[in-house]
């Protein structure tokens, strides 16, 4: 038999997972790490707490799972994207990382969206956004604001980079996470460098780590410390992951053109996979081998989703009866009797790319309940889900079905809601944990078992259930889409007002 042992660095936790080679996990263990925020919305954790964690959550999985270390045959993680960290030669950080939802770096992020270099172009068609969460902005401000970390940084890198150090003491830059937030173009010359020499951060390159390396790759074996603290051999291989995100769309099995994976959490993403590059203002991307050799990906995403719900319960003094309301929003009719929510509660992230727009109930009466509010928040979503999808449609990219992965995928009311606001049908694999599920995939695939990520996917990924659209609802949706693209415009006009 042989097994492999995956990682999921996430926000609050690492989450360590043993797999066979037919896709079941074995054992599974998380640990928890601190996060700590401050002022001007920074949020640092310490570095320290990723490694340790790991070899805590990772001792406890392959224990739980009962199998011998030696049958350990591949290691890959993947992480939250844009947590940035400067390191010493020894892989020790300089200070805590900036994870990525700091955003201290909004200045910097201006800066580079001013220069309007043509490494840009990757987003919106030249249009921006550059968000001060990214690689190159977070570096700027460590540059301006802690010179001497930076100038003692011999290694300025993210999570994902840090981990695969202290395994295999190699310096390599996952190609997912360069590709998509480092403004990296494995096909157009590699670093941005006339970007970072605009900036005046030229240093910058000789910081980030030498190798770039694809998902699926091997970058090495386990050093003899990693092997000891983890009571694993040597021989481990140690297989390139990614961000979570983009590494969960193998564990959902979204691997051919025209599928659509959609991760649902505090915030909605939208990966769809393309044969050919597509750039398009309202559409991020298309990034080209992050995931899959040969192909492209494209992007969208909501920044509140998840996270309404979660205000809805703070707002009530909650928990919510979640079971209780999702039987009462099911029964009522499409539209929650006249209600339209815009959720930009925390502004627009895709199609529009207005961080200053805002949330709104519209319609509401002293007829309606929280079972109202409740559905119509689901829906409003949905109709974010479905401009992103136009706007995708606008760049030339169709999809045929949405695979969905994370928190939606437990509620049976939120998957129709996504299926007949789009129109389109709504896949949930069997295995809701689809970034372990991915990272395991990718250690088959890098130990020799799957001759491509592809076969992997078809060995190890088992398909679930599948939603289809009610056409009576399409069509009330279809009725009402409308309205709520319509609340954008003058919404803005009144607050610019």
């Amino acid at each position: 038999m042989a097994y492999v042992l995956t990682a999921d660095g996430g926000t609050e936790s690492l989450r360590a997972r043993v797999y066979d080679l037919a896709g079941r996990c074995l054992g599974s263990r998380a640990v928890a790490y601190e996060t700590r925020f401050g002022p001007g919305a920074r949020a640092e954790q310490d570095p320290a707490d990723w490694w340790r964690t790991f070899v805590e959550a990772s001792r406890a999985a392959i224990a739980e799972a009962g199998i011998d270390p030696a049958q350990v045959e591949a290691i890959c993680t993947a992480t939250t994207s844009c947590s940035v960290v400067a390191l010493d030669e020894g892989g020790h950080a300089l200070r805590p990382a900036l994870i990525w939802m700091d955003v201290r770096a909004s200045e910097e992020a201006a800066a580079v969206l001013a220069t309007g270099n043509e490494a840009l172009n990757l987003n919106g068609a030249g249009q921006g956004p550059v968000s001060a969460e990214w690689m190159i902005p977070k570096a700027l401000w460590l540059m301006r604001h802690e010179r001497e970390v930076f100038d003692r940084a011999h290694r300025v890198c993210e999570y994902q980079d840090f981990l695969t150090y202290h395994l295999t003491g190699e310096w390599a830059a996952s190609l997912d996470n360069a590709g998509l937030r480092w403004h990296y173009r494995s096909r157009q010359g590699g670093w941005a460098t006339s970007l970072v020499d605009a900036l005046g951060m030229g240093a910058i390159l000789g910081k980030w780590p030498p190798r770039v390396v694809a998902p699926g790759e091997v970058v090495g074996t386990l050093t003899a410390k990693a092997a000891e603290e983890l009571g694993l051999p040597r021989s481990v291989k140690v297989v390139q992951g990614g961000a979570d995100a983009l590494i969960g769309m193998i564990g959902l099995g979204v691997h051919r053109p025209g599928q659509l994976a959609l991760i649902t959490g505090s915030s909605h993403l939208q990966f769809g996979v393309t044969e050919t590059p597509l750039n398009a203002p309202g559409v991020w991307g298309a990034y080209a081998d992050i995931v899959y050799p040969g192909l492209w990906i494209v992007e969208g995403g909501q920044t509140s989703t998840g996270s309404i719900i979660n205000w809805l319960s703070r707002l009530t003094g909650g928990p919510l009866d979640f079971e209780r309301l999702n039987r009462e929003a099911a029964a009522l009719p499409p539209g929650a009797e006249g209600l339209i929510v815009q959720d930009h509660f925390q502004g627009n992230r895709t199609p529009y790319t207005d961080p200053l727009s805002r949330g709104a109930i519209v319609g509401l009466t002293l007829a309606h309940e929280m079972a109202h509010v409740f559905r119509a928040v689901m829906e409003g979503i949905g109709f974010g889900t479905r401009a992103i999808l136009d706007a995708f449609g606008r760049a030339g990219y169709q999809s045929s079905e949405i695979t969905v992965g994370g928190g939606a995928a437990a509620s049976d009311l939120w998957l129709q809601v996504h299926a007949d606001t789009a129109g389109l049908p709504v896949v949930v694999p069997e295995s809701r944990d689809a970034p372990s599920m991915g990272a395991a995939v990718l250690a088959a695939h890098g130990a020799g078992r799957f001759g491509s990520i592809d076969e992997g996917i078809g060995a190890m990924v088992r398909p679930g259930r599948r939603v289809e659209p009610i056409a009576a609802n399409v069509a009330r949706y279809a009725e009402i889409y409308p309205r709520y693209l319509a609340l954008y415009p003058r919404l803005k006009e009144a607050l610019d007002a």
